[in-house]
């Protein structure tokens, strides 16, 4: 007979509430580096080494993101 799917490491209702505040935070600060990059680079005189490390530091805003976003979603085992 069908089983109920079990959930592995379930977290808490505190633990997922600061999870998602933590998340929105990373979120809103990836988009206001990329309006800085976006305008830095169109500005008079780019300064391509701010800019690359302005890239460097989102890449790792999306990682984090994405680790965060995965731990949200459920382990489940059929």
């Amino acid at each position: 007979m069908g089983r109920s799917p079990v959930i592995k490491n379930p977290l808490t209702t505190d633990e997922i509430r600061a999870l998602r505040q933590r998340l929105e935070e990373l979120r809103l600060e990836h988009k206001d580096l990329d309006d800085v990059i976006h305008h830095l680079g169109h500005s008079a005189y780019p300064d391509q080494l701010q800019i690359r490390r302005l890239k460097k530091r989102k890449l790792k805003l999306k990682d984090s993101i994405n680790l965060i976003e995965s731990r949200l979603i459920p382990d489940i085992d059929a």
